[in-house]
């Protein structure tokens, strides 16, 4: 087994068992971490594996937190549906924001992201028979439905949900990107005119791309409204955007599990620095400027690095001594 898939299921044994021995307010950093994992891995599509670098992927959250809060206030559709509609409908704007972005490439994609993004925002302040405006949506319930899942109502039982959307997400994630679509995405990131020159239509590989990253974001923000138990307009600010690709960026793009290790990094620093001072972005953007001069390939670029160079000498050890006893021999 390799050492990267021993520890991701040692993390998960951890996470597993986290209900059992964390205190509440541990448990809802957990939840809340897990849900940045998510989102933050989401992003990862779009950064990491096809270089489309996204400033406005906050509209996918907020867009996820809304549809499903109003799902949940105005009809009785249960929990678990619920956010998997809020997640389809996210992807189904995608598509329209996907193919207006995708008419631009390099920076000028990034700032029709952010454009549609501030869109968004503004959208949400005006229509506030939908958004509730500038007080947002509050009292979103989490209906159990006809079938009776009040589970998760509980905090361990509304975890549980958010790590297998998480888990569920990654497998799906690494599936796609180590299909033959992934292929063309890594070929539109290392060199798109070639891609063009063997056949592919790399702008429908792309707006497909922005379509799935924005429905799992969009997963994210539902499951983030149905836990906080509201939804507002700073889910759609362009802060949260930049926010979420720092975390891409520290935890390391194209892994998919870095950008989660991102994400936890930036929550774990931003309560420690928080309780000690206001100005804790301020000493959060050292420690980025840190990364991206000394070390671009992220924490989980680290971690492969540093056990690539502990790992040959445990596997050349019984080859050594083999030679050894022949020698004798």
């Amino acid at each position: 087994m390799r050492w990267s898939n021993l520890l991701a299921l040692c993390a998960l044994a951890l996470l597993i068992a986290a209900p059992a021995g964390l205190p509440i307010f541990a448990m809802t950093l957990l939840t809340e971490l897990v849900i940045l994992g998510l989102f933050a891995m989401s992003l990862d599509l779009m950064v990491g594996y096809t270089r489309l670098v996204s400033f406005g992927h906050a509209a996918a959250y907020g867009f996820g937190a809304y549809a499903a809060g109003n799902l949940l206030l105005k009809t009785s559709t249960p929990l678990p549906f619920a956010i998997l509609l809020a997640a389809l409908l996210t992807g189904i704007v995608a598509l329209a924001i996907g193919w207006v972005c995708t008419l631009a490439k390099g920076v000028s994609f990034s700032m029709l992201t952010l454009a549609f993004a501030q869109l968004f925002y503004a959208i949400a302040f005006k229509w506030t028979s939908v958004t509730g405006g500038s007080d947002g949506l509050a009292g979103i319930p989490r209906n159990p439905g006809p079938i009776g899942l009040t589970f998760l109502s509980t905090k361990a039982g509304f975890y549980y949900f958010a790590l297998a959307c998480l888990v569920g997400a990654y497998f799906f994630c690494r599936a796609l990107v180590s299909s033959p679509f992934g292929a063309v995405l890594r070929g539109i990131r290392e060199n798109e005119a070639k891609t063009v020159a063997l056949g592919f239509n790399t702008r429908l590989y792309k707006i497909a791309v922005v379509a799935i990253a924005y429905a799992l974001g969009g997963l994210a923000g539902a499951l983030y409204a149905s836990f906080a138990g509201f939804a507002n307009t700073e889910l759609l600010f362009w802060l949260l955007s930049g926010q979420v690709l720092i975390m891409v960026m520290v935890g390391g793009s194209g892994t998919l599990i870095g950008p989660i290790l991102g994400a936890a990094f930036f929550m774990t620093l931003e309560h420690q620095l928080s309780s000690y001072t206001e100005a804790w972005a301020l000493f959060f953007g050292l420690v980025f400027i840190a990364f991206v001069l000394f070390a671009p390939q992220g924490i989980w670029g680290l971690a492969r690095s540093w056990f690539q160079r502990a790992m040959p000498v445990t596997a050349e050890f019984p080859v050594a001594q083999r030679e050894q006893v022949e020698r004798r021999g």
